[in-house]
């Protein structure tokens, strides 16, 4: 049993290694223009005109995102609900995954597909 645990952490870490930091609007811009984050009940546009929408579960979701200092900075509005502004962490794979993480890459983290 151990093996195979072992067996199984060593195959699921190189597939998350491969996650590079974005750390410019232009690569960011690249990288989601045109496609939609999905991730389980959740589909999102991140457009290069600064607007946010799409749904998570049964509701809208919008906002607004610009870039500071290395970060992706949105103000989201899930449902009505305002969700607050926060400064992610973007990383992104040539796989097409890209993952946003909370408070300036310290907090929880999110991994969508790019489709």
């Amino acid at each position: 049993m151990m093996m195979l645990v072992a067996a199984a952490a060593f195959v699921a870490g190189p597939a998350l290694a491969d996650l590079v930091k974005v750390d410019n609007q232009q690569s960011f811009v690249q990288l989601v223009n045109g496609k939609t984050l999905t991730r389980p009940f959740v589909k999102l546009n991140v457009k290069p005109d600064g607007q946010i929408e799409g749904r998570g579960a049964r509701w809208d979701v919008e906002g607004t995102w610009s870039w500071r200092d290395g970060y992706f900075c949105r103000d989201l509005f899930w449902g009505g609900d305002a969700l607050g502004y926060n400064c992610q962490e973007v990383q992104a794979s040539s796989d097409g995954r890209i993952k946003f993480t909370s408070d300036r890459g310290a907090g929880d983290s999110a991994m969508f597909r790019l489709r």
